[in-house]
Formats: structure tokens, C-alpha cells, sequence
């Protein structure tokens, strides 16, 4: 009944998996923080505790149930040597949008279940969604650590409901189908992918672009492929991405003023094209002065 409504509220797939400690997690973030992989997220290193159980963020936890939202969307740039947007900024940001549609589906399990009590999650606290997808059956992190789904490729987002309500649990998704492919490793400009399944983000062109806030160390110049606002390479060079169809959802259709600045709009912006043109949009956590700071990286030699 769940997975009929998620479905009707527009998420492409939905999993559940039983609330529980990620013991294969731990080990692997401890180290990953201890390598710096998270460069200046120091808010990675808070909420270590909570990260691995779910019980602790959410009182009387047992059940996450596990979301996708389809983004992928084959509309580009109108001027091809324009700074790039990563496809999933196109239209409207995508945190309030699927924090709406977790709502309803809240709602929907209140009114036809009972007392339920719990927390919706889109990206913006202390929970391992990846992690999560997985143990729901969604599907596997790929060597780019992104999840992976065989049917649709890896265009899309995730999003968790966490509540107090025993459900039946799907299977973890069993195997991994990246094989012997290292496409994504071998196209990574900065060389992010340190190695397979692990990212090392403060190389990473989505960090350098939008959640460093410093200035862009000068050994990326000339690596960033010419990105002013996150980085898709390492998912469109993905054979599973083959897969991938358009979505349908009306809040992520492309802005026609967005997608048709030109490279020299973009390097003449003023503050006040910048709020009009990316108001509410993914693009606003950059402030004006931080993309202005990657177009500029983006012009120097």
C-alpha cells in the first residue's frame, strides 16, 4: 500500500529495510574521514553515532522506507561552450519538492495506518541514504560510490521516511554489476575516484564548485571540464546510464532562461540575473559570489 502511493506521488521505485546499526558502514566512513576524503564538510564528521543508527536520530525507529526520484532529463545548454550546469539543478530545488511529496506519503500512512510517528529526510541530515537504498533493494553503489539501478541507471535522487512502524522488509540488493568497467574512474578530471567505491570528495568537481568555499586550489585548472555548478562525468560516462528515460515531473522541468545563457551572460553576471534567473533553484547554495568564483577558475589559464 505504501509502494502504491509512493509510486502515485511520482518516486520511481520504493524500498523498506528494517532500522537497524550499519555495521559495514562504520568502518568504512571512520576511514573515510580519517583519509580527509570530506575536505572542509566538517559537518561529516558530526552526528558520527546517529550517521550509523537510525534509533538515534529517530526515537523508536524501525522501519526506513527508502525512495527514488528520477531527474535525468535530455534538454542541454543552448550554447555548448557555456560554464555547465549539472543536470539535476535544472529546475526547481529539489529539496522542497520531495519533501512535499514525503509529506503526503506521511499523511497517506496516518490516515489508513493509525498513530505513526517518524521523520522525513531529503538530503540534509545525518542519514546514510546510499546505505539504505541498497539494504531496501533499490539498488548498488557503484565504483563512482553512486547507487546504482539496473533499470534507470543513476539520474535520480534519494530520499528516506523513518518511522515507528514495523513493516515487511525487502532483500538487500544482493549483487554489484559495475564488473570489470572502470569508465567512471578513468574519465574523473581531478581523479576523485581514488579508487573503486571511493571518492574522495574534496577532489571531487561537485565539491570544488559548490560546497568548498574557499578559494579553488590552482592544481584544478584546466580539470574541471569546464563545470561552474556540480559535475555529471562520472554518470554520464556510466553504460548503465543507457538505461536512463526522462522524468516527468512538472517542478524539474528546465527553466528556458537557464538553459539559454550564453558563455558571455554567464561571465558578465550581475547579482540581480543571478537571483532571477536561479531563484529557487538548486544553484542559490552558491551564492552569487561563489558561482561567479567558478566562472571565473573557469576562464583563467
Amino acid at each position: 500500500m505504501i509502494k502504491q502511493e509512493a509510486m502515485r506521488l511520482g518516486f520511481m521505485s520504493c524500498g523498506i529495510a528494517k532500522a537497524d546499526f550499519l555495521e559495514e558502514e562504520a568502518p568504512r566512513l571512520e576511514n573515510w574521514l580519517k583519509a580527509n576524503h570530506h575536505g572542509e564538510m566538517g559537518y561529516m564528521e558530526n552526528h558520527f553515532d546517529k550517521r550509523l543508527d537510525p534509533r538515534i536520530l529517530v526515537d523508536g525507529a524501525k522501519s526506513i522506507v527508502s525512495l527514488t526520484l528520477n531527474y535525468y532529463t535530455d534538454e542541454k545548454q543552448t550554447d555548448t561552450s557555456a560554464p555547465k550546469i549539472s543536470k539535476y539543478a535544472y529546475g526547481t530545488d529539489y529539496h522542497s519538492v520531495i519533501k512535499d511529496k514525503l509529506q503526503e506519503l506521511m499523511a497517506f500512512i496516518r490516515d489508513h495506518i493509525g498513530e505513526v510517528d517518524g521523520r522525513c529526510f531529503v538530503d540534509s541530515a545525518p542519514v546514510m541514504d546510499k546505505a539504505w537504498a541498497q539494504k531496501a533493494g533499490l539498488g548498488w553503489r557503484g565504483k563512482n560510490s553512486n547507487l546504482i539501478s539496473k533499470q534507470v541507471g543513476s539520474f535520480f535522487f534519494l530520499a528516506e521516511l523513518i518511522i515507528d512502524l514495523e513493516l515487511e522488509y525487502d532483500s538487500p540488493f544482493p549483487t554489484d554489476h559495475c564488473g570489470s568497467c572502470t569508465r567512471c574512474i578513468d574519465a574523473c578530471p581531478t581523479d576523485a575516484i581514488v579508487a573503486p567505491y571511493t571518492v574522495d570528495g574534496s577532489r571531487c568537481i561537485s565539491y570544488l564548485t559548490i560546497e568548498l568555499k574557499n578559494e579553488i586550489p590552482t592544481e584544478f585548472k584546466g580539470k574541471m571540464d569546464n563545470w561552474m555548478f556540480g559535475c555529471d562525468i562520472c554518470q554520464d560516462v556510466c553504460p548503465w546510464n543507457r538505461f536512463a528515460t526522462p522524468h516527468q515531473e512538472e517542478n524539474f522541468i528546465p527553466k528556458e532562461d537557464l538553459l539559454g545563457l550564453s558563455k558571455n551572460e554567464l561571465i558578465d553576471m550581475t547579482d540581480e540575473v543571478f537571483k532571477r534567473v536561479f531563484k529557487n533553484s538548486p544553484v542559490k547554495r552558491t551564492k552569487y559570489s561563489g558561482l561567479k568564483r567558478n566562472i571565473d577558475f573557469l576562464q583563467q589559464l
